[in-house]
């Protein structure tokens, strides 16, 4: 079966772009705070512990908030929710300029979380609209797009914090949402006229649909494989005695997945058949992680990166193209991308114990390897 790649909405490509950057916008706002570290905790008085705490704060609001959220831009249309929602992000990233403590710094993050949850479901009914016939270039562009983002927060801060103050840093990041926000004008005033009329009780139906629970599984697994390695790679590569900096290869695997897996999406109908290949490659490359051989690691770095974010792209790709699915798009990206946050939620913390258990990362690296390839094959046979 070949699709019709030729019917996207004169215009897709500006929407591509827009999308492109209110990803990127997402995990910048995100991730800055990372290299602040030593600056908040040293003016602000607080402990390893509360600056753990900031971080989570805008996760658990992002992670209760995208559900709704994603109802309500299925209902009413992604263009007016889109709209606010980054209002409401450059309200709170720039309160956090603002902040004379903990708790209000702790409180602009949580109100942050809120901004950034609706963007997610957005993004997927963005490329439902304006790139129907091209729903997997559209969904691969825009998710590079959390790849640069939060790469440009951790690379970028610590250049601006050299001649500005962390105030200043967060003030001239809240000035980037409004910038988009009047980027979005450019997609009219009738985003979401074909808006669902999804209800509780369709909700409900839809969490019966197997296909949103293997996508749910897929998510989490890509995920969790994916913030486990990034989080722990830097410390691996120190046991190896290697440059910490050589984990930078996962992002960019990351980053060039999205617009190539798009690409074959785009051309290639069979999703299961894709998903196991990328289970296979998954399961390679990671257990090539433990390799002496320093050419062999860097093209696993980057060869992990990739499929995992191959992935995800497909993950999100299905609700925007599956006809039971693309009327409720916002609402099953939102469940999904929200409940799914449990795979990287637990997945570094078992890495952890493993290391701690045995004193070498062996088993933590064939933990992940096995548990993603479990996932990702199950997944793929259900997908048929």
């Amino acid at each position: 079966m070949e699709k019709n790649v030729t019917s996207a909405r004169p215009g897709y490509r500006t929407v591509f772009a827009l999308a492109f950057a209110v990803a990127f916008l997402a995990d910048l706002l995100l991730f800055c705070p990372s290299p602040m570290v030593h600056v908040l905790m040293s003016e602000m008085h607080l402990s390893h512990a509360q600056f753990g705490l900031l971080f989570s704060a805008a996760i658990v609001s992002l992670m209760f908030a995208r559900i709704p959220l994603g109802l309500v831009a299925d209902r009413r249309g992604y263009v007016v929710v889109l709209r606010l929602a980054l209002v409401v992000s450059a309200l709170a990233a720039g309160a956090r300029a603002l902040s004379s403590g903990f708790e209000a710094l702790l409180v602009s993050q949580f109100v942050l979380g809120f901004g950034l949850a609706a963007l997610m479901p957005c993004l997927s009914l963005m490329v439902k609209e304006w790139a129907s016939a091209r729903p997997g270039l559209g969904t691969g562009v825009y998710f590079s797009g959390f790849a640069v983002g939060s790469v440009v927060a951790l690379a970028l801060t610590p250049q601006l914090l050299e001649v500005m103050s962390w105030r200043q840093v967060f003030l001239l990041y809240a000035a980037l949402p409004l910038v988009v926000c009047l980027a979005t004008f450019s997609l009219g005033t009738h985003g979401g006229a074909v808006a669902s009329s999804i209800r509780l009780s369709d909700v409900r139906l839809l969490l019966r649909e197997r296909v949103v629970w293997v996508l749910l599984l897929l998510m989490a697994g890509s995920m969790g494989c994916y913030d486990t390695l990034a989080s722990w790679m830097p410390r691996v590569l120190e046991m190896k005695g290697l440059e910490t900096g050589l984990a930078s290869m996962l992002p960019v695997g990351f980053f060039v997945a999205g617009p190539l897996i798009g690409l074959v999406l785009d051309r290639f109908p069979r999703r299961d058949v894709l998903v196991a290949l990328l289970g296979i490659l998954a399961v390679a490359s990671i257990a090539l992680l433990t390799t002496p051989s320093l050419p062999v690691l860097l093209l696993a770095l980057f060869a992990v990166g990739f499929v995992l974010s191959g992935v995800c792209v497909t993950s999100l790709t299905i609700p925007v193209e599956q006809p039971r699915l693309s009327p409720y798009a916002g609402t099953v990206v939102g469940f999904v991308t929200s409940a799914s946050n449990v795979g990287p939620l637990v997945m570094p913390v078992v890495f952890g114990h493993l290391i701690d258990m045995t004193g070498y990362y062996s088993a933590s690296v064939f933990m992940v390897a096995v548990l993603g390839g479990v996932i990702f094959l199950g997944c793929s046979r259900f997908m048929r």
